[in-house]
């Protein structure tokens, strides 16, 4: 079978990759491509038999392709866009995988591919009004339990959140510290990720409490945040979320 990966980040494109040969050696992977114009030029002379498109690449969404060139080819999206595009793709019977991925959802993703091989059919338009027309509703505010009162928060006054020993709790601008009845992993979902970060297991920050930004060792990157942090080696970003912290802050 040939594949085609269609992905902006080299480190996430060789992955997949790998992991594709994994699940099948006789998955032959023809180009990774990391750019809306270049999978244009390269679609209008090649084809394959899967193509693998994330939406977002380095020069806009991996919709405009199928504007410029028509393309029959069956896609699986990479993706961590928000829940109406999936209901999207389940009806138009495009598989799609929420980044990072996993080897098990890759080969199911795989299986409901070969099993679809003979009747596929994609609705592009469809897709793209979704991304087009309905958003995602992110969290605004939340309802804090103080003692017997109730405080409301506003998340655009929340500077960051952060798990200590088994609880989570957020950091105001003006810096008050209040517990949230949420897991970090809960709050990813709940919280606009154009203006919330996870940076490790510890710490999820909002851009605007990003003071300061260094390099740090083995390829990290340090932060420094508003209001500060007493512990300040929790807020180095984690080696395996570089990578996309940089390309959330050139976003």
């Amino acid at each position: 079978m040939d594949v085609l990966i269609i992905e902006d980040e080299a480190l996430a494109a060789e992955r997949l990759k790998n992991m594709l040969t994994g699940i099948d050696p006789d998955i032959n992977v023809l180009a990774t491509i990391g750019s809306v114009k270049k999978a244009i030029a390269w679609l209008q002379v090649h084809t394959a038999d899967l193509i693998f498109v994330d939406i977002q690449l380095s020069d806009g969404l991996s919709f405009t392709i199928f504007d410029e060139v028509q393309v029959t080819t069956p896609l699986i999206f990479t993706t961590a866009y928000d829940q109406y595009a999936i209901q999207a793709f389940k009806h138009n019977s495009v598989s799609y995988l929420l980044k990072p991925i996993r080897k098990r959802e890759l080969a199911e993703s795989i299986g409901k591919f070969r099993r679809l091989q003979t009747s596929f059919g994609i609705d592009f338009s469809a897709l793209r009004s979704v991304y087009e027309g309905e958003k995602q509703e992110y969290q605004k505010r939340f309802l804090i339990s103080v003692g017997e009162k109730l405080k409301k928060v506003e998340v655009a006054d929340i500077a960051y959140f952060y798990a200590m020993e088994k609880s989570v709790f957020f950091k105001t601008f003006d810096h008050k510290t209040l517990p949230v009845e949420h897991s970090l992993d809960s709050l990813e979902e709940m919280l606009d990720p154009g203006q919330f970060f996870r940076i490790n297991r510890k710490y999820l920050v909002n851009m605007e409490s990003i003071e300061e930004m260094v390099q740090w060792s083995r390829s990290r990157i340090k932060l420094f945040l508003k209001p500060e942090v007493a512990n300040e080696e929790d807020t180095i970003v984690s080696i395996s979320r570089s990578s996309d912290f940089k390309t959330w802050m050139n976003s």
